[in-house]
Formats: C-alpha cells, structure tokens, sequence
C-alpha cells in the first residue's frame, strides 16, 4: 500500500512520524510533494521517503492518497490531479469546511473519499481526530484510514455534520488549552514564580487532569468538587471564573469558531 502526501508541512510531518514509529508502513512506502524545496529536503531527510517530482505523480501512484495543504490551496490543486487519481485510491482530506460534496465537485466525479479533522497534538502522538466517509469507502478502506489516524492518537468515527464541531472541540481546542496555560503561568509570575517553572506547572496541571477525565471516566463537574473544599481556596477561584464567565466565553468561543468553519 502506497500512502501519497500532498503538502510535507508540520501535520504531514506528525501523520508520517507516527505511521513509521507504530510501524503502520515503512519510508519505502510513502511519497510525497510539496511546494517548497525547504520542505520536500526537509521530509525526505526526515522520513527517508520519497520524494515524487510533482503533485500529478504522488496522486497517480498513491493508493491513500493524503491532501495536506491550506484550505485555500485545495481547488488548485484538485484541479491539477483530479485526472490523475485512480477509481480504487481513497483520497483523504484534512481541510476543515471543506465538505464531502464539496470535494466531489472539484473531482467532478465520484471519488472514494474520508474527511477528517486532526489537531496539532499530533506532533507529540497524542492528537485527536474526527473521521467521516462517503458512501463508496468500504470498511476496509476506513480501516486503513483509521490505523494511519491512530498512528499519532486517537481517531473517532463520526457523521458528517459533526465535522464542524469537532474543528470547535478538538481541532483549534488547543489554542483555547494553550491561552489558559499561559494565563495560569502569568499569574504565578505575578507571584513571583519564574516564568520556565511556572509554565511546568501550569501544563502539568492540565496534562493531569486531562488523564484524570479519560482514566476514570468520572464527570468533569465530579473531578471538581473533588478539589473544592468548604471555604478553600478552590472553591473561591472557581467563583472568580464564573463571576467572570469563563464557561460561558469558552463556549462562545467554540460557537464562534464552529460558524466560521461551516462558512469557509
């Protein structure tokens, strides 16, 4: 099986990292483009894959084939390889906004397609992936997309007018994640804290609760109370965080950047 990259940047990198590191396929397998030649030395260096001459070859010799580019780039270069892709290749899309029918449209045919949404978690094989795909993907063939997924992370398979909202809750989350943790590290500066040791703690006390919440199974609110003594100091930061309505802004946030995916 041939896995074919369009686009050799900072997610393609994170897919091929963990496709090789879990074994899924070896360098010998994998082909890839890319605009720049800084970025196609640098995968090939990288990786040890195969770097074909233009995008018509990776998608003519791919049997997965991966578009991993900027979503404003994807009608061009559908234009350029939609003659190229063969009836059988399964071609899998990472853009968000960009639906299904959408695609089919550029391909101007019927096309074996999966859309999927990972974030940049990835980089470090704990990404979060969520997984859609047409009609005339067959089991097998979403098999093979989820096993390449969950090379770098966790993948779920989910309907398609889902896909905006995981771009919400999982695809830009981590900007939301990383705000947070610089605010908690900012604050312990305030207090005197060095700045490199604060940011330790502050992303170990997310990294923890995290694993708190996928480990017990326990509901968040529950995770709370645990930590919110009678009159501690908990419970009076988390009255601050209501009072300045940290759930709500997270929630409009989140609103806000599922409108603007359903309208790209």
């Amino acid at each position: 099986m041939k896995i074919g990259f369009i686009g050799l940047g900072n997610m393609a990198s994170a897919m091929i990292g963990g496709i090789l590191k879990k074994g899924v396929a070896g360098p010998e397998d994998i082909i890839g483009n890319a605009r720049s030649e800084a970025s196609r030395k640098k995968a090939k260096d990288a990786f040890g894959i195969t770097i074909m001459g233009d995008n018509c070859e990776v998608a003519a010799g791919a049997d997965i084939l991966i578009l991993a580019v900027k979503p404003q780039m994807y009608p061009g270069v559908i234009a350029q390889i939609k003659d190229e892709v063969r009836e059988r290749t399964v071609v899998v899309s990472i853009a968000p906004g960009k639906t299904m029918a959408w695609l089919k449209e550029q391909f101007q045919r019927d096309v074996k397609l999966v859309r999927c949404m990972p974030n940049t978690p990835a980089l470090v094989g704990e990404g979060c992936t969520g997984v859609c795909r047409s009609a005339n993907v067959t089991e097998e063939e979403m098999q093979s997309v989820l096993t390449i997924l969950e090379s770098f992370g966790k993948a779920f398979a989910v309907e398609e007018h889902l896909m905006d909202t995981v771009v919400g809750v999982s695809g830009s989350s981590p900007a939301y994640v990383f705000l947070f943790i610089e605010a908690m590290a900012d604050a312990a500066v305030m207090d005197g804290m060095p700045r490199a040791l604060a940011y330790e703690f502050a992303a170990q006390a997310v990294l923890g609760s995290a694993k708190m919440v996928l480990e017990t199974g326990m509901h968040p609110g529950a995770l709370k109370d645990m930590v919110c003594s009678p009159a501690g100091t908990t419970i009076e930061a988390v009255r601050v965080l209501e009072e300045k309505g940290f759930r709500s802004s997270v929630i409009e946030a989140q609103k806000a950047c599922v409108d603007k995916a359903r309208n790209m």
